[in-house]
């Protein structure tokens, strides 16, 4: 089965659709996100994860996928702070060419970041990808990946009182 960004976004927002916690939904769509698009393009998404926004002017390093990351960004600064800030996706075809790029890893060669917004359109995180090789995002995957993450402005649901997690590609060694 040949797997696109197109059924990532399905996934995604099924994942989210009834659940409130947002930290929990970052790390489901992180998770996500990393090993499908790794497998979409080639192992080449070396990190993939969100920075919340606080204080109104500075990310926090939220839920991710991939080495240690930078812990504070303010707003302004590094291509995840410069998106925040203008509240609009950047990609950055060849990071080195990026005045003001924070290198978290040395590895990182290109970088997508898209604003996550809520259901009342204020800016609540950044979604993060760094990959190894430049030029690692279309503006095919610019726009399937900000449709996913518009799957976050929808009013937030109920806290269930009790919640059976049932996932297709879950698989366990229970026997019956």
């Amino acid at each position: 089965m040949k797997e696109t960004l197109e059924l990532i976004e399905e996934e995604i927002r099924s994942t989210i659709e009834t659940e409130p916690d947002l930290i929990a939904n970052f790390a489901n769509v992180s998770a996500l996100l990393y090993h499908a698009l790794n497998r979409v393009k080639g192992n080449c998404v070396n990190w993939c994860g969100f920075y919340r926004v606080i204080d109104k002017d500075t990310l926090i390093l939220g839920p991710f996928q991939g080495h240690t990351a930078c812990i504070r960004i303010p707003f302004g600064f590094g291509v995840c702070g410069t998106a925040a800030q203008r509240q609009e996706t950047i990609s950055v075809p060849d990071v080195s060419q990026w005045q003001q790029h924070i290198a978290c890893d040395s590895n990182s060669k290109s970088e997508l970041v898209i604003p996550v917004f809520d259901s009342q359109t204020q800016l609540i995180a950044v979604l993060d990808i760094d990959a190894n090789v430049l030029n690692a995002f279309s503006e095919s995957d610019v726009e399937t990946l900000e449709k996913a993450m518009a799957s976050f402005q929808r009013p937030t649901p109920p806290s269930p009182k009790q919640k059976t997690v049932t996932h297709p590609s879950v698989h366990t060694s229970e026997s019956k």
